[in-house]
Parts: structure tokens; sequence; C-alpha cells
């Protein structure tokens, strides 16, 4: 499918597919080595720290839960290193090393490479194939690390029927999805890249409606919540806030983890607020409002909003570049692909190889942004609830999931949504 480049004014920085080539394994070898040497300095800091409880914790953390909660990160840690390592071999092998120019090839012996079959098949084929490399991942972090430390409750037979469920998923939804999109990139002209921004937008939409009712149940029991005192206390919340919810959800979370949390999901008339049982038992109805309050701190600040535009932004800028892309040989022949050019499949799936790589400088400001986000919503609950409770909730949240409270800056300016645990509680004893 060639279309005539819609950026005739545009001149690439790479001269030609082996400048791009030496750029990708530049770029590649790059962010795996900052990847790999902050998980060690993650892994080296929390172990030097190990016996030692912060001074914010030392009332409430026993020295034995803060060396369970240092031996859980540097697990965590090692087998991130081998996932990185791992991850990043197989973009090689997928690109210079020809592994995606050969799955090119072998389908083309049972479909038209240029058609629109032979594109579903190529990108889900591709799909499998990392699905199959992380499994091997999924399985040692679920059924070792976190039974290790006592957090997991999924069952052998359970994890299957979640496999098994979100193939179908997969197949029912995301196949339908991926026939679309490939076929406006081809049907659609100089401006395809416009409407599939329009139809991805608008399935996003739709999911924020369908997810709540229809998806989630498909893996988890959800039944309203039957504490009459709390359900009361949160109604009272809600009031004060301005937030309408449809319905209080607790849902079954200890069926595959220990682990507690709470969220609000849905839009308009489907929004809830769900509760994990976990988290219910480990909390008090106080300590339960408070936590609450910070969730609903996020909408009255709008931050889902804000994220939501701002991903929609990214996402239109990135399919403007994959349009100019498309029409670039450098491209495809720089990753690998000598007769793929002009393929929208192959140029989708090679995009989607090498955009994590050139885009994870812009990690740390998006780690910064939802940190911000945080401690935003952590000042809307305490005026709305109580400073102290959101205090010994996150306490007795950091302590039963085993979350480090000695994280290295650097590691975490890169990658923690949320800031330090001793910075958040101590603002929020301070009164903030």
């Amino acid at each position: 499918m060639w279309h005539k480049s819609p950026h005739p004014a545009f001149h690439p920085l790479p001269h030609g597919p082996d400048t791009f080539s030496a750029l990708f394994v530049a770029a590649l070898l790059a962010t795996l080595f900052i990847k790999v040497g902050l998980m060690l300095r993650q892994r080296h800091h929390v172990r030097a720290r190990r016996d030692q409880v912060p001074a914010p914790f030392a009332d409430s953390i026993s020295v034995e839960s803060h060396r369970k909660a240092a031996d859980y990160t540097c697990a965590r840690m090692a087998l991130g290193v081998v996932d990185a390592t791992v991850g990043a071999a197989f973009v090689l092998a997928l690109t210079l090393g020809g592994g995606l120019q050969a799955m090119h090839r072998a389908l083309a012996g049972w479909f038209d490479p240029v058609g629109l079959a032979h594109g579903i098949a190529l990108l889900a084929a591709l799909g499998v194939l990392g699905w199959l490399i992380e499994v091997p991942f999924a399985l040692y972090r679920t059924f070792v690390i976190e039974k290790r430390f006592g957090f997991n409750r999924m069952t052998p037979a359970l994890y299957a029927a979640d496999v098994a469920r979100e193939a179908l998923l997969a197949a029912l939804i995301g196949l339908p999805v991926l026939a679309a999109v490939l076929w406006l990139m081809g049907a659609m002209g100089e401006q395809w890249w416009l409407w599939v921004w329009l139809f991805w937008f608008a399935f996003n939409l739709l999911g924020l409606f369908v997810w709540p009712t229809f998806i989630a149940p498909l893996f988890n029991k959800f039944t309203p919540l039957a504490d009459e005192a709390l359900r009361k206390r949160v109604e009272n919340l809600l009031a004060r806030c301005g937030f309408r919810s449809r319905e209080l959800f607790v849902m079954d979370g200890s069926r595959r983890s220990a682990h507690g949390n709470a969220y609000f999901t849905g839009f308009g008339a489907a929004k809830r607020i769900v509760f994990f049982d976990t988290l219910l038992d480990k909390l008090s109805p106080a300590e339960v409002e408070a936590v609450l309050a910070h969730e609903l701190g996020h909408f009255h600040h709008r931050h889902i909003w804000k994220r939501l535009a701002v991903i929609a932004a990214t996402s239109l800028a990135l399919l403007w570049l994959l349009a100019w892309l498309m029409e670039q040989s450098w491209f495809f022949a720089g990753l690998g692909v000598d007769d793929g050019a002009g393929s929208t499949a192959a140029a989708l799936a090679l995009f989607a190889l090498v955009l994590p790589v050139f885009a994870f400088p812009l990690g740390p400001l998006m780690s910064h942004w939802s940190r911000v986000h945080e401690f935003q919503a952590d000042a809307y609950a305490a005026r709305q609830a109580s400073a102290a409770d959101l205090a010994a909730a996150l306490v007795k949240l950091y302590r039963d999931n085993a979350s480090t409270l000695t994280p290295d800056p650097l590691y975490s300016r890169f990658f923690d949504s949320h800031p330090p645990a001793s910075l958040r509680v101590s603002r929020l004893r301070a009164g903030t």
C-alpha cells in the first residue's frame, strides 16, 4: 500500500538505512544500560538500608516488615534486569535480526502480502510471540516472587482461566479493532492518520462505558458494599466532594493477591467506586474514607481528563509521525525489513517496537507529573477527610504491600509514579 508523502517539505535526520540502524542500536543499548543501571542502583540502595526503618515509620513498621519489603523489592529488581535484557534482545531479533522480515515472508505464502488478512495475521502473530516471551516472567513473578512473600493467591487453574478469557477478548475485540485500523490506514489516503486517531479516540471513550459493566466482571466478582456504616460514611464524603457514583462495589481481589487498593472507574452514568476486599480488611472506616478522598482528589483536579488530553495529543502526533515514516525507505531497511516498505502492518509493527526505545527519555517527565498529581490528591484528601487517617492508611498499605520505604532517589525519579513514602507521609503529618 503506497501513498504519496503528505510531508514533502520535511527532511529526515537519518540520511540512509545504515545511519538509522546505528542510531536505533545506540538508543536501544543506551535505554537498556540506563534501565539495568537504575534497577541495580535501586537494589543496592534498598539492600544497604534493609536493617533500619526510616524515622517517620519507626513506631508503626517493624524491622521484620521493613526487611521483607527490602527483600521483595530486590527480588523484583533482579527479575526486572533479566526481563529488560530479554526484551531488548527480542526487539533486536525482530528488527535487525530479521525476525519481522521472516514473519512477513512466511505469511505471504498464505495471504496476499499487501492485503488486509496478511496485515492482521502479521500483527496477531507478533502479539502472540511477544506474549510467549513474557509468559515465563509473569509465571515466575506470580508463582515464585509473589508466593515467596505471601502475596499470591492465584491458583494455576485460575491463571489459565484468566489467560483464556484474555485471549478470547483479544480475538473478539482486538482483532476487529486491528482490522479497522489497518483498513483506515489503507483506504483513507494521505489523511489516514487523522481518521485512525478519531477511531482510536472514540473506541477509548466507548471503553470507559463498557469496561466497568461488561469486561471487568468477567475477571472479578463485584458486590455492593454491605457495611452500612461505611457506606453512609462514603456517601457523606461523596456529597461533600460533589461526586456522583452509580454504585459502591467490593471486588474480590483476594482471589488473586493479598495486595489492597481502591479506585473509581467508568464515565458518566457508568461511574463506580471499587474497593478491594483486601483493603477493607486492613483499614479502619476512617482510613478507608481518607483513601477514597485521595482518589476523589484526582477527580476534583481533573487529573484523568488531563492525562487523557495529553495521551490524545501525543497519539495524534505519533500517528502523523508514522504516516511520514511509512514513506521513508530507510525506516524499513534500517530496521531489517527490505520488502515491507509500503505495508501498513509492517510499518505499524516496526513503529510499536521502536517507539518505547526513543520515547524512554520522556519517562522521568511523566513520572514527575504523576507525582505532582499524587501530592495534589493528598492535599485534597487532607481537606475533605483527615490527613492523619490518610497517613495511617498509607503506612499500613506500605507495610502490608511490602513497598520499599527507602527507594533510590534516581530510580524513583525515573520510574515511580508516586512520591517516596517518607516524603509523602511526612507532608501529611505536617498538615499539607
